[in-house]
């Protein structure tokens, strides 16, 4: 008898713990469009409003710098991030993930980001914010390659013109730049998806791949890391967010 009973308590643990598995692999929000609870950023810039989380630069509110509102109630590893974005012609803003806080600067990310802006010049590109700058551009799948020793990072961003970050390796392209960027709705709702697994990060905008980054560079890459959408200095802008989901990858 006390063996069926330990049989059957290994059997309900063993459902419980199956069950609570299962939800870790299904998509959650992670944002409850009723305010910023689990998120962290500048009321200046940053509120909510009939499901949507609203990011504003007025004239009287110009930034000096970049400004995020980061969830802060995890750090993803392997996960799929998908969220629905519109944004202002004049606006220029992101998704990051994987990334770190940047000390004695509140508000500030540094780490992967797929961009976003309303000429759409860059939406859906790989773009490291304040670290390696742009891994891959739109309509190209590349291979970052180890960093030699001889490049400090610091030194990376002052010579991004001179191509100094020589480890970016264009492998394919994902189709003509010029008809991705068509698939991208201006001042209306798009889509975005990011899938982040190990080192392979793919971003998607309109179920259609803009950009896909395999990063072998052990010595900058991340990963894990806070998730965070930006404003970003320049003209006044508006960028607009909802139905954020996540979901953990193995």
């Amino acid at each position: 008898m006390k063996q069926i009973i330990y049989i059957t308590i290994l059997s309900i643990n063993f459902c419980f713990l199956s069950c609570q598995d299962n939800k870790k692999k299904e998509f959650y929000s992670i944002f409850n469009g009723k305010n910023l609870e689990g998120w962290n950023g500048d009321k200046t810039y940053w509120s909510v409003k009939d499901g949507i989380l609203i990011g504003e630069v007025t004239p009287e509110t110009i930034l000096k710098r970049n400004s995020f509102v980061i969830y802060e109630k995890e750090q993803p590893e392997n996960f799929e991030l998908k969220l629905e974005f519109r944004i202002s012609t004049s606006g220029n803003s992101g998704v990051n993930y994987r990334s770190e806080k940047i000390k004695n600067k509140p508000f500030s990310l540094r780490g992967y980001q797929s961009d976003i802006d309303g000429k759409n010049k860059y939406t859906g590109q790989n773009y490291e914010e304040k670290k390696r700058t742009t891994l891959a551009y739109i309509g190209e799948k590349v291979i970052i390659k180890e960093m030699p020793d001889s490049i400090p990072l610091s030194n990376i961003r002052k010579n991004v013109k001179r191509n100094c970050w020589q480890t970016r390796d264009i492998v394919a392209s994902l189709g003509d730049k010029k008809e991705l960027k068509a698939t991208v709705k201006n001042n209306d709702w798009n889509t975005m998806h990011i899938i982040a697994n190990g080192n392979h990060m793919q971003h998607f905008v309109n179920g259609v791949l803009m950009s896909d980054v395999i990063d072998l560079d052990t010595q900058n890459r991340s990963e894990k890391g806070f998730i965070g959408v930006q404003v970003h200095v320049g003209p006044p802008m508006k960028i607009e967010y909802k139905n954020i989901r996540l979901r953990h990858l193995n």
